[in-house]
Parts: structure tokens; sequence; C-alpha cells
């Protein structure tokens, strides 16, 4: 069974091409005590990793700082180059209250952590999401606009001091943001090789929830933008389920398929990154299927959402709840 109480982090990191630093930051998750790395998804166009793990809050807010320590030896944003935006060495470390850790104590975390990591790395912090300190600073987004190459001018800016920390970026580490959200899904909808980056950007204004050219986009669970990744050689339409709830990926995934081809192109899959709740990837088989089982449901919601299309996926790796039964199992085998 899972260790309860239980608080997952989403750490993103700018660095997706030396496996040195990537090597490190794994070990020192794995050297933390009730702290369970689940997965790692590394992008080497982005030049970005995302690093999902989950264990006692103690343990996981102790491993977060860890991998700031890490970043602080090992990054260098002064040398940064990707297609994914970005202001930080270590860009946002969302933390997601799982089972037996309230909202409140998860925001009293990030506050303590913030502190300690403005004091130790003398770095900007930002709190955003559910811990946000101002309502501007909410939204992700509104805090990296301008990213690491406009820091120096934004945090001249009275309405951008951090949080916590100097009113002048890092000249390493940039500023990081950090703070308690709801489950996010990030998942990638791929275009047919020959789209173009301005079909990737139509159809992601068509989706997203604030639209494009003052129009309101179709699902307001939803934030995308267009993109080329040079590794695939091909345009995807990056998504961010901030609502997953009511924004079902099948829903989204069959709508961008049909406005794909009034924009004269094909979305030919997807691709997740990180990990998604059981519930939400089993719903993407519902109306699809009568009376199946669990791993019959799973199956076919791959199937429908292609998610098979750039690589394999398998989805008892990328379920949040077997991958933390795994883990546990794997670190206490008597238990």
């Amino acid at each position: 069974m899972p260790p309860s109480p239980l608080l997952e982090c989403v750490v993103n990191v700018s660095e997706g091409r030396d496996p040195r630093v990537l090597q490190a930051i794994a070990q020192v998750i794995h050297a933390t005590p009730d702290c369970y790395l689940l997965h790692q998804d590394t992008g080497h166009g982005a030049h970005r990793t995302v690093f999902t793990f989950a264990g006692t809050p103690a343990a996981v807010f102790m491993a977060a700082e860890e991998v700031y320590t890490v970043a602080d030896r090992l990054i260098d944003m002064r040398q940064h180059r990707g297609t994914h935006p970005r202001s930080g060495a270590v860009d946002v470390c969302p933390f997601i209250p799982v089972s037996g850790v309230t909202e409140e104590e998860a925001r009293a975390g990030t506050q303590v952590l913030g502190r300690r990591l403005a004091e130790r790395f003398d770095l900007p912090v930002y709190l955003y999401a559910d811990s946000a300190l101002h309502p501007t600073r909410c939204n992700l987004a509104a805090i990296r606009r301008g990213e690491y190459e406009g820091l120096t001018e934004k945090l001249a800016d009275p309405e951008w001091q951090p949080d916590f920390g100097p009113a002048r970026p890092h000249p390493r580490l940039g500023i990081t943001v950090l703070g308690v959200r709801p489950f996010l899904i990030a998942w990638n909808i791929n275009l047919h090789p020959t789209a173009t980056l301005a079909q990737a950007r139509q159809l992601a204004g068509r989706l997203r929830g604030s639209g494009t050219g003052g129009r309101p986009g179709l699902f307001p669970g939803l934030r995308a933008i267009g993109w080329h990744i040079d590794e695939y050689d091909r345009c995807q339409v990056s998504c961010n389920v901030v609502d997953p709830d009511r924004t079902p990926l099948a829903q989204v995934y069959l709508t961008a398929t049909g406005l794909a081809r009034e924009l004269g192109t094909e979305v030919t899959g997807s691709e997740l990154v990180g990990l998604v709740p059981a519930s939400h990837l089993r719903a993407a088989a519902r109306g699809f299927c009568w009376e199946t089982d669990y791993a019959q449901e799973m199956d076919l919601a791959v199937l429908v959402l292609g998610l098979n299309e750039l690589a394999p996926f398998n989805w008892q790796d990328r379920v949040l709840e077997e991958a933390v039964r795994r883990a546990v199992r794997t670190a206490h085998p008597n238990r």
C-alpha cells in the first residue's frame, strides 16, 4: 500500500541533455528516506526534464531542496537554450497533495521551503497556484513571461518583487517558482510531419481556454501552445490540462483531430509527459467499449489517444497509483 500521508512533487528542471546532471538529481531523490522517484521524463529539444516523486511530506520537501542543491552546482542558465519557456534552472516545483495531507499543510511547507531556498542560494522565489500570496501570481505563465532573458527588467518592476529572496535574478539559477496545485496533466498532441508551426499555433489557439485573437477557446481547463520539436522533426500542440475533471482527454483529442483537418493537417497521436491518475486515463476509454475490465480500459485508452505513436507506452509505468505501489514494493519488499 502507498504510504500515508502522501505528497507528490513534479519538479521541472532546465536540463535535458547532460546525463551527468540528470543522474545526480535522480540520485538525491532516491537517497531521501521515505521518498520514491516515480518517473523521469526528459526532452532533448525542450532541454527540460520532469522528475515525479512522492512520499511523506517531510521527505518530499527534503528531496526537493536537494534538487536545488544539485542545480546550484551543475546548471548554468546563461548557457541554456531550448524550446520550452523557462525562467530558472529549477523552473517550477509544484506539490500535489495525494492522501492524508491537507492543502493548508502543503501550502505551509512551500512557504518554509521558499524561505530556505532564498536564504541558501540567494535566489528569487515566487509562490504560485494555490500557494500564491498575490492574485497576479496564481498563473505560472504570467510569472514566466519574459523568461530568463527578461528577468533583470522584470524584477526591477515593483509589481514583480519576489516573495522571498533578492529583487535581482541569480546569474546561473535565474528564479524559481513553487507552490501547491491540483493534478495537472502535461500532454502533447502530435501533428503530421508536414504540419507547419503556424498550423500548430492556430490549433492551440482554438483549443485552449484563453483562445486567440480576443476569442475564447473551446476548453476552459486547457492551456496550450504550438511548437516544433527538433528531436521528432514535427510540430505539436503542447498542453497543460489544468482542470482534468472537466477537460476529458478524449474529447480534447477528438476535437483537435477535427480542427486539424479544417486547418489542412492531421493529428497523428499524442504524448503524455510524466504520470497521470488512473481515473483520467480510464475516462478516455468510456464510450468506446462495453463491460471491459480495468486493464482492457487502460489498453483502449492508450489506443484512443494514440499514446504509442512516438514510443511504446506502458500504462503500468505511467499511472500514478501503479507507480507508487511499485516503488514502495521495490523499496520495502517485505511490507
